[in-house]
């Protein structure tokens, strides 16, 4: 009998999941919107677009620690572009540094700098750039050149003697400074943002409007497995548009994968999950499709272009929105991709952002069930 009842349920869950795939498929608009909207994104995104950043964090490695190299270094923290998080003591130290996501350059002073300077009038600095992000990197290492330049300038009317200093410029995980390796990730956190929390924010207002909700109302299907049962089709339908960005970004767009290939995978059912049951929350307290399409394209596009990170740099902002920032979803998954697939870093790195965006679609999930519930009374 037990056995029984139970073939019944997952009978009727079933049904539920396959009438859901069925408004879907018919639906060629919404076919359009899921699976093509993604590539046209990725592409356009991908060579498109450009930014540029201020208040950057930067580690300096001081070699020498003398006149020349301090004065250097007040001019760098007194500029608005820099903010020295932290003064390293080893060069090994800088590849974690860089992993970490703390720092976007380090500065590295040779040794006995002062004394080359006098001696030989040329001394050598050498700047290391975080480009996965390669319109920062090349900002960044311009605006310390710059400050570089100034130093030697001021140095050499003092003295009247034919001061040099050379700078040696490198471009990690991105020397060649192609835009993709950004906004690769930036669009993969939107498309799977806007299009699942977009779709799934009118399935069930679509069943109000339709009249459908009634049958629901009086079926003996527990509304956890009902809201289960839209989201899987959108699920299974995101892992296509999951595996299309990474074929063109890896085919098309030149970007590598440098870290695993199946935690950056994982990471991103993770984030589908979070949108879905974010769109299911909308579609759970709004009573028309058009103002759940309106609340999730207005309450989620903006936030996931402005406040995630890959359009505009976060620490540019004023504090409120750095604050606000963090309850975007996408900003968070931005980083993990970033440093999966463009720095290689392993779970031990991200394993921080993956605990919010679980708490997130665990948040989300349980929230659009209660008003799931509430509806159904």
């Amino acid at each position: 009998m037990v056995e029984y009842s139970i073939k019944k349920s997952m009978r009727q869950f079933f049904s539920f999941v396959k009438k859901e795939f069925y408004h879907i498929l018919r639906d060629k608009r919404t076919m359009l919107i899921l699976l093509g909207m993604p590539i046209a994104q990725i592409i356009i995104f991908g060579f498109a677009l450009t930014n540029e950043v201020k208040n950057s964090k930067i580690a300096v490695l001081d070699n020498s620690k003398d006149v020349a190299t301090t004065a250097i270094i007040r001019e760098i923290n007194a500029s608005r572009y820099f903010d020295i998080e932290k003064n390293l003591v080893d060069y090994k130290n800088i590849e974690t540094e860089f992993k970490s996501g703390k720092i976007r350059m380090v500065v590295i002073f040779s040794q006995h700098f002062n004394e080359d300077l006098h001696h030989f009038n040329k001394a050598q600095v050498q700047l290391i750039a975080d480009a996965s992000d390669p319109n920062v990197a090349n900002t960044l290492t311009n605006y310390a050149t710059a400050i570089i330049m100034n130093y030697q300038e001021q140095i050499t009317n003092e003295r009247k003697l034919p001061y040099s200093i050379h700078t040696e410029i490198r471009m990690l995980y991105n020397p060649e400074l192609k835009g993709a390796y950004s906004f690769v990730p930036g669009v993969m956190a939107m498309v799977l943002m806007l299009v699942c929390t977009m779709m799934t924010a009118i399935t069930i207002v679509r069943e109000k409007e339709t009249g459908t909700m009634e049958v629901l109302l009086v079926s003996p299907v527990q509304p956890l497995k009902i809201v289960i049962a839209k989201a899987i089709p959108y699920l299974l339908l995101s892992m296509v548009n999951i595996m299309s960005i990474l074929l063109l970004s890896v085919f098309v767009l030149d970007v590598p994968i440098n870290g695993s290939l199946m935690l950056l995978i994982a990471v991103s059912i993770l984030f589908t999950l979070t949108s879905l049951a974010l769109g299911l929350l909308i579609s759970s307290v709004t009573y028309s499709q058009q103002t759940a399409m309106f609340v999730a394209l207005v309450g989620l596009f903006l936030p996931t272009v402005m406040l995630s990170g890959f359009m505009f740099p976060i620490e540019n902002m004023p504090w409120p929105l750095r604050i606000i920032s963090n309850v975007v979803p996408a900003k968070w998954f931005y980083t993990i991709v970033k440093s999966v697939m463009i720095k290689g870093v392993g779970f031990s790195m991200i394993w921080k952002e993956v605990l919010v965006l679980t708490g997130m679609m665990f948040f989300f999930l349980v929230l659009s069930i209660k008003k799931f519930k509430i509806r159904l009374a």
